[in-house]
């Protein structure tokens, strides 16, 4: 695996050394084994993860620097639509179906298609009822 230089090898290791939280080490071990030259898949059974995982470790690395490797899990995604647009969307549906749309009433199929085509939004179905819920 190809890893870009944000630090020398003996900084990353002084870093992981010194690293009080065990997932952010063994994230820093996976960057410091790859630039040693170490596969994917060697560096995942040495750790015991799998070489997805390793890779991904990686491809962040050299994407983001050390804050590539900060957790980010339960961080919520950044929003679909702008203020702006959720008060479009909201006063769309709430005007009804439109003889374009050629339907008698709106269902969350036709609320997709609304959403690509007038606002150049794609989501998934459940994505579509998820945010129909929180806009009440």
């Amino acid at each position: 695996m190809e890893v870009r230089e944000h630090l020398p090898l003996a900084e990353l290791e002084r870093l992981e050394r010194e690293e009080k939280e065990a997932r952010r080490a063994r994230r820093l071990r996976i960057v410091i084994l790859a630039v040693k030259g170490f596969t994917a898949p060697a560096i995942g059974m040495s750790l015991g993860l799998s070489r997805r995982v390793c890779q991904a470790w990686v491809y962040r690395y050299n994407e983001q620097g050390l804050k590539g490797l900060e957790d980010q899990r339960g961080k919520s995604p950044p929003a679909v639509l702008t203020g702006e647009q959720v008060t479009q969307v909201r006063q769309r549906l709430e005007q009804g179906p439109t003889p374009e749309d050629k339907v008698c009433s709106l269902r969350g199929i036709d609320i997709q298609r609304i959403l690509a085509e007038e606002f150049g939004v794609l989501r998934s179905l459940s994505a579509i009822y998820y945010l129909l819920h929180h806009l009440g």
